[in-house]
């Protein structure tokens, strides 16, 4: 079996023979969740993470976006989330990234974007419950690997279908769901609603993990209770605190407070981050990529505003470098020099 027994007195989540070292997740972010980000939430200790959302036919295609997408070097386990909507081409990219090295199969029902859902997948595929459970079959036959879903609560307010949904996924081989507590039509508006899970948890028997709006471990504990859910997945607060999951798992299992890594282990994994991005893309491509990442470290660290402003325009990856470190320096009236 992949994984380890928990530490906490709670019983490892199996996703199958994969069993998770912990209870909160780093969720699938489009952008954001790339192999430097996974690998670094990872060594503090994510449960699981999730790598950007794969588009099947492009994939297939050969392009080079989705094929980096899907790498998962140095990852145990290694978990790749597709999004299409047809059925034989997730069932071959499913095949595909679980020859290549891929230790779980998630399938994107939950993706609100008007890109996305004006395509018939991610959200959209909860609109048509017979299709999505055909997904769910094609891929589930075509690998060997466990599948997972994530999905929302339903399209709309009029359509709150995801226990119905994770009853068929659960039916088709599908081994954990994902629930992220809004519909559809809320994107990321309003608060998302933890309890509405429960429904989702009391309608299978595979494990249920609730997502949206995790940003402290008081949310964490709170999404636990009301929902009765297995994990907790994390998702924007990790942006630029790719620690903060691992952090949640420790306190979650240990009934301990948040302790965050040492100053000089965050801005080592920070620069990590760029580095690679830099190395993976080209110097003026993964500084483009990076900026989103560079301006959540820097406000993650409490760097002063022409810090902030000078480490997101540079073009020169060293100064970018030398200015991210800068960030993380415990010495603020240096900063403010």
């Amino acid at each position: 079996m992949i994984g380890a027994q928990s530490l906490g007195t709670h019983p490892p989540i199996a996703i199958g023979p994969v069993l998770l070292e912990g209870r909160a997740l780093l969720a699938p972010m489009s952008g954001v969740s790339d192999l430097a980000m996974r690998r670094i939430a990872r060594r503090f200790g994510a449960a699981l993470v999730f790598s950007e959302m794969v588009a099947a036919e492009t994939f297939l295609q050969g392009d080079a976006e989705p094929l980096m997408r899907a790498e998962g070097e140095g990852l145990v386990p290694h978990a790749v989330q597709l999004v299409g909507h047809e059925a034989r081409a997730l069932a071959e990219t499913a095949r595909r990234v679980a020859d290549a090295g891929a230790d779980l199969v998630d399938i994107n029902m939950g993706c609100p974007s008007r890109r996305v859902a004006g395509a018939l997948a991610g959200a959209a595929l909860m609109r048509d419950l017979d299709h999505a459970e055909r997904i769910i079959t094609a891929v589930t036959e075509a690998v060997s690997v466990p599948v997972t879903v994530k999905m929302r609560l339903g399209w709309d307010e009029t359509s709150l279908n995801a226990p119905e949904l994770a009853r068929r996924a659960e039916g088709a081989g599908a081994r954990m769901v994902t629930i992220h507590g809004r519909t559809r039509a809320q994107f990321y508006n309003g608060c998302a609603d933890w309890a509405a899970a429960r429904a989702v948890v009391s309608a299978v028997g595979i494990p249920v993990i609730v997502n949206g709006d995790c940003a402290t471990l008081a949310d964490a504990r709170a999404m636990l209770a009301l929902s009765g859910a297995a994990g907790v997945m994390v998702g924007r607060a990790a942006v630029g605190a790719p620690w903060l999951v691992g952090a949640i798992s420790r306190a979650l299992d240990e009934g301990d407070e948040l302790r965050s890594p040492r100053e000089e282990e965050r801005r080592e994994a920070a620069v990590e981050h760029l580095d690679w991005l830099v190395g993976a893309l080209g110097p003026r491509a993964g500084l483009r990529h990076a900026r989103k990442h560079l301006a959540a470290y820097a406000d993650q660290a409490g760097a002063n505003d022409a810090l902030r402003r000078e480490l997101v325009t540079t073009e020169d990856p060293s100064q970018a470098r030398r200015l991210l470190a800068r960030a993380f320096d415990g010495d603020r009236a240096r900063l403010a020099a």
